[in-house]
């Protein structure tokens, strides 16, 4: 059975020290005779993040008062230890007076103290030191949703009561629900697909929105190229009080020119002055930040500031659908198709549910040690973001320029196939901690240092774009990378509960069935944890392992009636089967022990290509969500320009006469970013057609969906915090040493 693993919820300990001040300072009788004293006092403690802290320096003071104080978070299960180092500080190499030392253990919780250290024979430094428990967590630990998003849904349930009983108007009562309790939760999703996933679906929420089905829905998750129109449409002044069709002419201008014309020299000197202000402050870059800016500065260029929290207010009075964004955790020595944990991101939070620890928008990306945030950065923009969930083509950016790869693959599918764990993970160069060495801290000299640092490291960042320089041939540094959030937390097992659940689940499926589903050691690894003594950690498009965001809907707390998923994924061909994302998303929930209708694919050899096929739950199968899968063909569009109104002219036809994958012309490829007007209004054009061409399929869901609350009112399960979780029933077994699989 699989294993869950749950963060315990730890209390650090915090640390203060206030340098207070020194007395009789020497460098010695002849080292005094040349020259007096500079004094400073270093502070360090190896077992701590950010462990080493500095007063300022005082000129010619052999009895210096500093009064500074600074802070420290423990792990208590640590042997902490804090070395304190006089410093005279000097303009060619500072020297050091004398070091000692003190044990934090010996220090009781809640005591306050006044320490006097005798460095050398004759030099006494004065310390106030207390402990105390750290009662700031930043992290939240439970399986439960946040206040925020239970609000939202309590809000929202209103508004989509009142959006269903217009999409259904005329209908027997009987398909209407007359309480909220009675209103399914419904759920939009689109896939990955680079521009061709964008574009399409713009086309689908068009429809969505005109026909009033996006009134009905809870939830729009988005993966990879879904999530850069989400983006786009969330974060335009005009949404949700006008409709995706102007933010959708906005979208056609833009991607009608080659954005790849943002790396001339002009634009990359801006690029290379953000990054190395990024880099500066202690944070890490990749290749990924250089792709979010040309993502950004091509879709939504007057909004490169905007934040996703402040997409909030799109949202805070639940007048449109909450949007759910999402990228992998991927390890350095594991494939991403075997090993993948999904980061899910909300304008509330972003966290990993297999853990249960969340964070706000403005803390993703700070370093964090055991819950607790120990340097805060600014938050990073929408953009930066739109870069790590996209970043499949940051790391395929060969593909991108149209430049022969080594993987050679001929769709982004088979090429990420290809691609090695080491291709997409590099060690990290520079340990952050460990500040410069060198003499008094002189401002023009320090300048100086950052201005021929930041020419160099630019120089070499525009070298690799453009040459044929190993970091550019193989993919290494162009996977996003984070402060690892979870750094000296303490996991455990149990397994009793499924990784995404707080419940158990009580419908198991068959196991011939978790295996039925191509490569058997596809997520072979999902169920090991997190490497919690690392630094960093990288973070990469969802679209590595399998290119639909389900793990974002099928969490039980969300409670997912019905999910409408558009699949925008690459096919060998327009007439190849449509099902391989979704049943590698069948697999993946079964193997974490989470409901999901039967995905049969012989319904293919039955019913032929179609624009959308229907899966429902089987019987007596609990708390499983309908889904319809539309997928990317064109089959009535060709004779129909709207739903039930045929093309007449000839022009008409024309336009609709295009294949999506079979056409070695075609303008869908996965990886073109320049797309003419008219592809666009085709590729657009068609998805809104598809899905209006299905509504009713959409409203026989929704009813059987209404009818189905009617018969079986909600449990409610999934709303439980993890410290409602009966602990005497789960078996837990310490990761800390060493992970395993069970």
């Amino acid at each position: 059975m699989a294993s869950n693993i749950i963060v315990e919820q730890q209390f650090s300990h915090k640390f203060t020290v206030t340098v207070v001040r020194a007395e009789s300072v020497t460098k010695g009788a002849l080292g005094d005779l040349l020259d007096t004293p500079d004094p400073y006092v270093e502070l360090f403690i190896p077992t701590a993040p950010e462990s080493r802290k500095r007063t300022k320096h005082i000129d010619n003071d052999i009895n210096p008062a500093w009064n500074e104080t600074f802070s420290f978070i423990l792990d208590p299960n640590q042997q902490n230890v804090l070395e304190i180092t006089l410093m005279d500080a000097n303009y060619v190499m500072d020297e050091t007076l004398g070091t000692t030392s003190f044990e934090i253990n010996n220090l009781s919780l809640g005591q306050k103290k006044t320490e006097s250290f005798l460095i050398g024979k004759a030099t006494k430094v004065y310390l106030e030191l207390s402990l105390e428990i750290c009662t700031k967590l930043d992290l939240r630990f439970s399986l439960a949703l946040c206040d925020k998003e239970k609000q939202f849904r309590q809000t929202r349930r209103e508004r989509v009561m009142l959006g269903i009983k217009k999409l259904l108007d005329m209908e027997k009562p009987r398909f209407l629900p007359s309480s909220p309790e009675e209103v399914p939760v419904i759920a939009i999703a689109g896939s990955g697909g680079g521009f061709r996933a964008m574009v399409g679906y713009a086309g689908v929420m068009k429809a969505l929105f005109e026909s009033g089905v996006l009134d009905c829905a809870t939830y729009i998750a988005g993966l990879s190229g879904s999530t850069w129109y989400m983006s786009s449409l969330y974060s335009h002044p005009d949404f949700p009080n006008k409709g995706p069709k102007d933010v959708n002419q906005e979208l056609m201008s833009r991607i009608s020119s080659n954005p790849l014309r943002l790396l001339l020299p002009k634009h990359i000197t801006n690029y290379i002055q953000a990054l190395w202000t990024k880099k500066a402050t202690g944070q890490p870059v990749t290749f990924t930040d250089i792709f979010g800016m040309l993502i950004g500065e091509t879709l939504i260029p007057s909004r490169m500031d905007i934040k996703l929290s402040s997409i909030q207010e799109k949202i805070n009075q639940a007048q449109s659908p909450l949007p759910l964004f999402t990228c992998l955790h991927v390890k350095p020595d594991v494939s991403e198709l075997m090993f993948a944990d999904w980061v899910e991101f909300s304008p509330y939070e972003i966290g990993m549910a297999k853990y249960g620890t969340f964070m706000t928008p403005d803390l993703f990306g700070s370093k964090f040690f055991m819950g607790t945030v120990i340097k805060k950065y600014e938050e990073n923009p929408l953009h930066f973001l739109m870069g790590v969930w996209g970043s499949a083509f940051s790391i395929l950016f060969n593909r991108v320029l149209g430049v022969k790869d080594t993987a050679g693959g001929s769709t982004m599918e088979e090429e990420l196939e290809q691609i090695k764990p080491q291709h997409i993970i590099s060690e990290d160069s520079l340990d952050d901690d460990e500040p410069r060495k060198g003499g008094r801290e002189n401002q023009e000299a320090e300048d100086e240092y950052h201005r021929t640092a930041q020419a160099s490291w630019g120089q070499r960042m525009i070298t690799s774009l453009f040459s044929d320089s190993s970091l550019f041939n193989t993919r290494e540094g162009r996977a996003g990378k984070v402060h690892n959030f979870m750094l000296g937390l303490n996991l455990n097992t149990s397994t009793l509960f499924s990784p995404l659940s707080d419940v158990p689940y009580h419908n198991p499926p068959p196991e011939e069935e978790v295996d039925a589903v191509t490569d058997p050691d596809e997520f072979d690894r999902i169920y090991e944890p997190l490497d919690v003594k690392s630094k960093k950690i990288h973070v990469v498009d969802s679209g590595l392992t399998y290119n639909l965001p389900y793990p974002l809907l099928l969490r039980p707390q969300r409670t997912v009636d019905l999910i409408i998923s558009f699949d925008f994924s690459a096919r060998p061909s327009d007439t190849s089967p449509p099902f391989k994302e979704l049943l590698l998303a069948e697999k993946w929930a079964r193997m974490n022990k989470l409901p999901f209708p039967k995905i049969d694919p012989k319904v293919f050899d039955r019913e032929g290509l179609k624009e959308c096929y229907v899966f429902k739950p089987r019987k007596g199968e609990k708390n499983c969500p309908t889904i319809i899968h539309f997928v990317l063909v064109n089959i009535n569009f060709r004779t129909f320009k709207a739903p039930g109104v045929p093309r007449e002219t000839e022009k008409e036809r024309e336009l609709a006469d295009f294949d999506i994958f079979d056409d070695s012309e075609t303008p869908f490829s996965t990886f073109n970013f320049q797309y003419s007007n008219e592809a666009f209004t085709r590729l657009h054009d068609l998805m809104e057609f598809n899905t209006l061409n299905n509504l009713e399929v959409i409203k026989e869901a929704i009813k059987d969906c209404i009818v189905c609350r009617k018969e079986n009112p909600s449990s409610g399960h999934g709303l439980f915090s993890l410290s409602e979780i009966p602990k005497k029933k789960s078996i837990k077994r310490d990761l800390r040493a060493k992970s395993s699989n069970s």
